[in-house]
């Protein structure tokens, strides 16, 4: 599968509404096209599976490494993957839109803002190409897409003045239709709210879609070891699934289908806890779903089943959902599962934005004791602990529950702040764990 990945100048520049035009482009040119996101957001790529009709990959180094973000790249289907960067294209430590563009040996194609610059967008776009070679990085950063860019005068300004190596793919029109309202934690979800179809139209009318796809190319080919399937386990998953727990990778539930079987359910719905062998909450937004929560009963019994040693795992909302209460911004005041000796209360400003690193202080449901997961956090909640809580996680790298540790752990469920990814090999941890 031939691709590009689509870098910014900065955080913010608008390369989601890029991202999706590219994608509106493509598909009415009469390509199949793979959505993806470098870095861990879950948000972004909500908005991409509106539009492709298919889940976006998840490509972070800090979370996959090499070896998976090749994997979760040649997992996915149709004739050009489009990779939707994360905040400027050289920024971040872990995994960098710049860092993934050279693992995978894709080109970049750089969202310049262009609403106020002529000249001055082609000598952005220069010095973001020739910087790669002043910090030693092996990319391409093959042409742009000028983002809030005018026809006319204004677009021939842009094309005039580029370098001849530096390609001119179109322009995104400025267009307030082509705002994508935010919240806490970023964007609204793609299942929320949808760009209004003929604006999102007229913005891939700007753009130059077969040039796009002539500049994509293939990332190399994988070993038939790095393909190898995993072996199935004797397990049955029950994922919640639903508004309040909605920030899962695909390839954690593709992972869960491969080795087990699985089953979801709604707790806002007020589903029955289904007949498993252990329960996956992810994370999401149950403190917009909090009085629905506490009314719908599935997290009382969840709370009971627990109690009994069914083995329930938690990520970010899901730990908060596992904890005795959660009170809202607001000062309004829900109870929870009831699992873990924690009660939640959401702030205005996040409280940890950072890659996580954890090493486990004992066996536990996704690591052995001394093994190190790596992972990400971003929350605006913080957990008041009980004294006397034990931990599943020492800290190697940033902020967990109570900035050292993070996994609080009772009977046999554990609840984090981490969100972590398939390729990390916690989740095969925890299916062979409850599968025993």
């Amino acid at each position: 599968m031939n691709g590009f990945v689509l870098g910014g100048v900065s955080s913010g520049v608008g390369k989601t509404v890029a991202t999706l035009a590219i994608v509106q482009a493509l598909e009415d040119a009469g390509y199949d096209v793979q959505p993806a996101k470098a870095g861990p957001d879950f948000i972004d790529p909500s908005h991409h599976e509106a539009i492709a009709g298919r889940p976006s990959r998840t490509l972070d180094l800090w979370l996959c490494g090499d070896d998976g973000v090749r994997r979760n790249y040649a997992r996915g289907e149709g004739d050009i993957c489009v990779v939707e960067g994360v905040m400027g294209l050289y920024d971040g430590d872990g995994s960098s839109t710049a860092m993934v563009a050279e693992a995978l040996d894709l080109p970049v194609v750089l969202v310049v803002d262009a609403k106020a610059g002529m000249e001055s967008v082609a000598a952005t776009a220069l010095g973001f190409q020739q910087f790669a070679a002043e910090i030693g990085r092996d990319i391409e950063v093959a042409g742009i897409v000028a983002q809030r860019a005018h026809g006319g005068r204004h677009e021939q300004g842009i094309r005039d003045a580029l370098p001849d190596d530096l390609e001119f793919f179109g322009r995104i029109p400025p267009n307030p239709d082509l705002e994508i309202p935010d919240r806490h934690l970023g964007l609204e979800m793609g299942q929320e709210v949808t760009l209004p179809t003929g604006a999102l139209r007229e913005a891939a009318e700007t753009l130059e879609a077969d040039r796009l796809a002539a500049v994509a190319r293939e990332p190399p080919a994988l070993s038939s070891a790095d393909s190898a399937p995993s072996e199935p386990v004797d397990a049955r998953i029950a994922v919640a699934s639903d508004a309040a727990f909605c920030f899962r990778y695909p390839a954690t539930i593709e992972r869960f289908r491969e080795r087990a079987d699985l089953v979801t359910f709604s707790p806002v719905a007020g589903d029955p806890v289904p007949d498993c062998d252990g329960v996956y909450l992810p994370g999401g937004y149950p403190e917009l779903h909090a009085a629905d929560l506490e009314a719908a009963g599935t997290l009382s019994e969840l709370g009971d089943r627990a109690s009994d040693g069914l083995p329930v795992l938690g990520e970010c909302g899901g730990l908060m959902a596992m904890s005795q209460s959660l009170t809202t911004a607001d000062g309004d005041r829900h109870e929870m599962a009831g699992i873990l000796p924690a009660d939640v209360t959401m702030h205005d400003r996040y409280q940890a934005l950072d890659h996580v690193e954890l090493e486990a202080l004992d066996d536990v449901l996704t690591a052995d004791t001394g093994g190190r997961i790596r992972g990400h956090e971003f929350h605006y909640s913080s957990a008041d602990v009980d004294g006397d809580a034990r931990f599943a996680f020492e800290t190697v790298r940033g902020d967990g529950i109570d900035g050292d540790h993070d996994g609080l752990l009772e009977y046999e469920s554990m609840g984090t702040y981490v969100h972590v990814h398939a390729e990390s090999g916690a989740f095969d941890r925890f299916l062979e764990t409850v599968s025993r």
